[in-house]
């Protein structure tokens, strides 16, 4: 009976309309959209990457081994497995164009491959051709293609020549598509395609070079690919070979959208905490009005439930119809928006109606709806029939009863939970609620100090109208400084913190380059070839510091006995082949903390050293056995020292290092890191790739502007996000000045009255805006430094720097937001007559 008769209440009441609700229905709608368009976006690629995985991939299944062919057997395996097998080889090396006396060097990305690639998909050149008659060549030459940004690099054109090692080319076509370059990952060079057979002569693939070979399969449409999967592992353990199939054809690619895209999430949660705030606001100035309805309700018989009921109900709806706008805006938006999402977008993406990420969204409206609205709601049930005569709500208690607050916990728990679930990142999402948490709980306690202070300042702004106005206003609970203070400094903490931690990571990739990293780094130089090289280098007076090492790379495929990820989990120096070299002696920027270097005539069973940080975070201790795969052998090796290694300063460390009989007549070249003035950089290159042409030089500066401008798109796509929760903001802020509009013009015919001029008062409403905006701006640039300290001390574990620049920036933008949402609203409270206002008031 009682909730049949608060629904019936409840839908007279909602026969107004929705007018004080807009900003309460913009906000939920808002926040919601920015979620399920971001949820979608993720579904859409996933989508993509699931249906052309086999062509991304370049086959049904792929099988990868690092720096060296596939041996006999294993090829007997794949070509009675498959169909069509097709084999290809990836290496970095440079490209050379000789015009006249001046040379162009250009770091690039090879990709060697046979007569039949590609299995799956199409190359798209420029002129349009066969990629089999671009790369067959011309005037004697063998052919290539080339990215065009290498083209335009070098200055090249169709039909000029440029050499890789001591193989010369002829460039036959632009590379405008491939169709498994996504599935390669990232690379320091744009890319360069020729035959694998043109490269005999070059000197590029000799033993123990730097490569990776990659053997693309195409199967029988019966066949099981997880037990295929299964049968290749169980055939090759120990070998090194890693599987890839068109389950997951770019895995690296499907990890990176997942883990931007639940962070993305997580930055649009804060949005619709942003936006709660506002409905909470909402709820109350609504709740507010209805108090003398209320206590009529009562007065006439109506019970606390009933009350309670009645607006539930009204709010639930308003609460869906928000959320329904949502689902429709981040649903249709990227549909929309398809054509241009998928022109920027590496990878393929189907774009249609998803349910789950709709689902998500809509699970986190209806949890972020509930929990901001509840407790406004609650205080109906404190709203008595004596209210009718004094004003009994301001008088309620604080906190409702112990049932709501209950429910609040609930609540919030299962928004958590849901976030952790969707999200697949548990300490992600408990790090963004966590800061989430404590930014409003500082934005609270600052809104209190704030309005506390304001009265402080009233009594000593005497004798200055205009400023005690302003600080009067601001220390009046009505006022909405709360509201403000919560809604903007919410939005601009998260903005903060992004802008934080984007230059505490450009800067520690960056900032102490000149002083700290070499100038390059030189791979592939072969033993024979090392007299020379350090000749050049050591008659060179710029230069200041040369390091050289031998250079292998292994996989670790299983810790005493184990299976390696079984017992060190998904550590990333398991993540792929890590560097190995060997050593005499400790290297001099080595500093051993656990057990002892091998005796420099040690010839017993293979040892091993391994960088201490990385042997704690993998739970490895001296006296455990690594098993490490090189070449296609396998290497056991005891750990008999821990040493420090330093990865941060760009220079050369290697995880493991080994004894140099454990490596014995293993094939391998050298590597080297050059240090030198940056005028004498070119002098460098040019003297020692032309002695050298097989040998690869990676300008450090190069790879870090590389990887800067990655990063700048993530924080691009993390600032779009967040931009969200900042317009949110806006929103609720317009919706306090419009609720305090009528309280404004009260003001102002006051003041006009007793003989303030317009331009004063004006004033008085700009100022109190700036003060607020300046107080928002700066709790959120202290909560964002907090954030962004955390993140990059406590999961990129590096320095946290202060971005000045963002700073001040958040400050300022959180003083003109402020102060354009109080001035739209305080002219039309000055343009009102004075008379009108007061009459009306009686």
């Amino acid at each position: 009976m009682s909730l049949r008769l608060a629904a019936r209440l409840a839908r007279r009441e909602l026969r107004g309309g929705v007018r004080g609700f807009r900003v309460f229905i913009a906000c939920l709608a808002l926040g919601v959209a920015a979620i399920a368009a971001v949820g979608s976006v993720r579904s859409a690629i996933e989508a993509g990457l699931a249906r052309e995985g086999a062509t991304m991939l370049g086959g049904d299944a792929q099988m990868e081994f690092t720096y060296r062919f596939a041996s006999e057997g294993e090829r007997q395996w794949m070509e009675q497995a498959a169909t069509d097998v097709s084999e290809v080889v990836d290496f970095r090396s440079m490209a050379v164009v000789r015009q006249g006396e001046e040379t162009q060097r250009a770091l690039t990305q090879v990709k060697s491959v046979d007569a039949a690639y590609p299995l799956l998909g199409t190359p798209v050149l420029e002129p349009d051709q066969p990629l089999s008659t671009a790369l067959g060549g011309k005037q004697g030459l063998p052919g290539a293609v080339m990215d065009p940004v290498l083209i335009d690099r070098l200055g090249l054109s169709v039909g000029d020549r440029f050499a890789l090692g001591t193989q010369e080319f002829i460039l036959t076509a632009a590379l405008v598509h491939e169709p498994d370059g996504a599935a390669d990952g990232f690379g320091l060079g744009p890319r360069t395609l020729v035959r694998t057979e043109d490269l005999r002569a070059s000197g590029l693939l000799a033993a123990g070079t730097l490569f990776a070979t990659k053997y693309r399969l195409n199967l029988p449409p019966e066949t099981d690919l997880s037990a295929l999967s299964d049968v290749a592992r169980q055939s090759f353990d120990g070998t090194g070979m890693r599987w890839t199939d068109a389950r997951n054809g770019a895995p690296g690619i499907a990890e990176f959208v997942a883990r931007l895209s639940a962070f993305l999430v997580l930055v649009g949660l804060s949005g619709l905490a942003v936006g709660g705030i506002g409905v909470s606001a909402a709820v109350r100035a609504y709740l507010a009005q209805k108090t003398e309805t209320v206590a009529t309700l009562r007065t006439l018989g109506a019970d606390r439930a009933t009350i309670f009921q009645t607006y539930m109900i009204q709010i639930g709806v308003l609460s869906g119809i928000g959320i329904i706008l949502g689902l429709a805006l981040g649903g249709v938006l990227p549909l929309l928006l398809a054509p241009m999402i998928e022109a920027r977008l590496p990878v393929p993406a189907v774009f249609t109606l998803y349910l789950r990420p709709l689902a998500e969204a809509m699970l986190y409206g209806l949890l972020t709806a509930f929990l901001f609205t509840l407790w406004p709601l609650a205080r109906t049930e404190e709203v008595r029939a004596a209210t009718l005569f004094r004003d009994a709500l301001t008088s309620t208690r604080v906190l409702p009863r112990p049932v709501f607050i209950v429910a609040t916990a609930i609540g919030l728990a299962l928004l958590i939970a849901s976030a952790a679930w969707f999200s697949g990142s548990s300490r992600l999402t408990l790090w963004t609620s966590g800061g989430l948490v404590g930014a409003l709980f500082l934005l609270s306690l600052s809104a209190l100090a704030i309005r506390k202070l304001a009265r402080v300042g009233t009594t000593m702004a005497r004798g200055r109208p205009t400023l005690r106005w302003a600080l009067s206003a601001i220390s009046d609970p009505r006022e909405g400084a709360a509201s403000v203070v919560l809604s903007l400094g919410l939005g601009l903490s998260v903005l903060a913190a992004v802008g934080q931690i984007d230059g505490t990571l450009r800067n520690a990739i960056s900032g102490n380059l000149p002083d700290v990293a070499p100038s390059y780094f030189f791979v592939d130089i072969q033993k024979d070839q090392m007299a020379g090289f350090t000749d050049r280098l050591d008659s060179d007076p710029a230069v200041t510091r040369v390091e050289s090492a031998p250079m292998l790379r292994g996989i670790i495929t299983q810790i005493n006995g184990q299976p390696a990820r079984e017992v060190a989990g998904d550590h990333w120096v398991l993540d792929g082949d890590r560097g190995v070299t060997y050593s005499i002696i400790p290297p001099k920027n080595a500093r051993i903390t656990a057990g002892e270097w091998w005796a420099k005539d040690y010839t017993g069973t293979p040892q091993v050293s391994f960088a201490a940080e990385e042997a704690k975070e993998m739970g490895l201790t001296l006296g455990d056995h690594l098993t490490v795969n090189i070449l296609g052998r396998d290497i056991t090796a005891e750990v008999t020292s821990l040493r420090e290694v330093d990865f941060s300063t760009a220079g050369m460390g290697f995880v493991m290092s080994m004894n140099p009989s454990a490596l014995a007549g293993a094939p391998h070249s050298f590597i080297a890191t050059v240090y030198a003035e940056e005028q004498a950089e070119a002098a460098i290159l040019r003297d020692l790739a032309g002695q050298f042409p097989n040998i690869t030089a990676i300008r450090v500066r190069d790879a870090i502007d590389r990887v800067s401008g990655l990063l700048a798109g993530l924080a691009a796509a993390t600032s779009y996000g967040a931009g969200v929760s900042l317009l949110t903001g806006f929103l609720v802020l317009i919706g306090a000045a419009a609720a305090g509009e009528a309280s404004r013009r009260y003001e102002s015919a006051i003041l006009k009255t007793l003989g303030a001029d317009r331009q004063r008062i004006l004033l008085s409403f700009a100022l109190r805006s700036v003060f607020l905006g300046a107080a928002a701006g700066s709790v959120a640039l202290l909560a964002g430094m907090l954030g962004g300290w955390a993140v990059a001390t406590y999961i990129f574990d590096i320095g946290f720097t202060v971005i000045w620049t963002s700073a001040l920036g958040i400050i300022l933008v959180g003083i003109l937001v402020t102060l354009g949402a109080g001035l739209v609203f305080a002219l039309r409270a000055l343009a009102a007559r004075p008379a009108r206002i007061l009459r009306a008031a009686d």
